[in-house]
């Protein structure tokens, strides 16, 4: 919902609103599918949302296989006061999922994993989740010769690693409620990029909002700079970035040349207004802008 100014405490006439599918994992697929990937969406979906959520996946072209729970999914709002400059997220809290439903999440996974190059897991657990249950998949995906992708924080993040994931992306917030201490600089963010590939991980990318991102392959940091933008929303620029990350490694390019368009599919995300409705035309725009270095 857009307001082009927010008076709290009074009656607020958006004058622009748009619905449709989002969330971490959702917005990955989108991304991929708009890079010329044929992605398939999993998780969980419940009640007339999730019906409806599933449908607009598919009239995008979009192959899913969501597991339906009876919980409704949840409804998130972004209001977007444009004289303020500000983005604020109306999370609804997500029910709990049985473990039943759990566990034919994870026979979706070992039914689709072998015909995937790469399994993205993004966001955090449902309640009462298994807090192994990115480790279990980064395994089959190794098993599966698989690349793996793990975009989460905490206790599932730190359970992935024991996994081998070939890439993990937190951002710095992330990293740091994982690593259970503050980063007060680069070079604490650096140390701890260099500890997530000591347990475990291949590659570790770390985001930064509009700031610079940092990028670890286990021997040699790059640093990206993103272009600047016109903000119009920022969320869900995390889940383009993992979205054209593992589209270019899935080309065989290097972390920091597949950092460049991660970054660029980013920004093109947030100069639109929902998340994960990135055009290519811009992601190739604007990753000539995007700048490498090594550090």
């Amino acid at each position: 919902m857009v307001f082009r100014r927010l008076t709290p405490d009074a009656v607020n006439r958006a004058w622009a609103v748009a619905d449709g599918p989002a969330g971490k994992s959702v917005n990955v697929a989108k991304v991929l599918k708009a890079l010329g990937e044929e992605p398939l969406a999993a998780g969980f979906v419940g009640g007339e949302r999730g019906r409806c959520l599933r449908d607009m996946l598919e009239a995008k072209g979009i192959e899913t296989d969501f597991v339906t729970v009876a919980a409704q999914t949840r409804q998130c709002v972004t209001v977007i006061d444009q004289a303020a400059g500000t983005h604020t997220e109306l999370v609804e809290e997500g029910p709990a999922v049985s473990p039943a439903d759990y566990e034919q999440l994870g026979a979706v996974l070992r039914r689709r994993i072998k015909a995937c190059r790469a399994v993205v897991m993004s966001g955090s657990l449902a309640a009462g989740g298994p807090v192994d249950l990115y480790l279990q998949a980064a395994r089959q995906a190794r098993q599966a010769g698989v690349f793996c992708a793990v975009d989460t924080q905490g206790a599932p993040l730190a359970e992935a690693l024991k996994g081998g994931p070939g890439l993990v992306k937190p951002n710095r917030a992330e990293l740091a409620a994982t690593m259970g201490r503050d980063l007060k600089d680069e070079a604490d963010v650096m140390s701890a990029m260099r500890e997530l590939c000591r347990r475990g991980a291949e590659r570790v990318v770390v985001t930064a909002g509009k700031d610079a991102v940092l990028a670890f392959d286990g021997q040699s940091f790059g640093r990206i700079i993103p272009p600047a933008v016109a903000v119009v929303n920022p969320i869900g620029c995390g889940d383009a970035f993992t979205a054209a990350l593992v589209w270019r490694m899935l080309r065989g390019e290097g972390l920091g040349e597949a950092c460049r368009w991660a970054a660029a599919a980013g920004a093109a995300n947030a100069i639109t207004l929902m998340p994960g409705e990135v055009e290519r035309a811009e992601v190739e725009r604007l990753a000539l802008a995007v700048r490498v270095e090594r550090v």
